[in-house]
């Protein structure tokens, strides 16, 4: 008897927030990229991102020096992309990155997403 495959179900994208600052997983804001990012811009830092995380698993089970330097090379990604350090907006509102939704001016437009907003697709 063959084993059938089974793919994964895909994942719903996490709820954004009205404004388009943050994502929402599992009841956290995240901030989102600059959306004024050049597309070619964009696609060098979510390349040099990427590149990063696969550093980040690759030095892991060795730490030090590599290891440190990988997540430096992932925190410099996550600043150019504008997911980190000062927030990409310009109105002076406070950022929420990291808070739990329930505890943001965003509350109310959270609660009203039910089930939908635990960001686990």
């Amino acid at each position: 008897m063959t084993q059938r495959q089974v793919s994964p179900a895909p994942r719903a994208a996490p709820p954004v927030t009205p404004d388009g600052r943050y994502i929402v997983v599992r009841g956290r804001l995240w901030r989102r990229s600059d959306p004024g990012l050049a597309p070619a811009e964009r696609e060098a830092l979510v390349a040099a991102l990427m590149r990063a995380r696969r550093a980040v698993r690759d030095t892991k089970a060795e730490g030090g020096a590599a290891l440190a330097e990988a997540r430096a090379a992932v925190d410099a990604a996550k600043h150019g992309l504008g997911e980190r350090g000062p927030p990409w907006w310009t109105d002076g509102a406070p950022d929420y990155n990291r808070h739990l939704a329930r505890t943001t001016p965003y509350a109310t437009w959270f609660a009203g997403l039910g089930d939908e907003g635990d960001g686990e697709g």
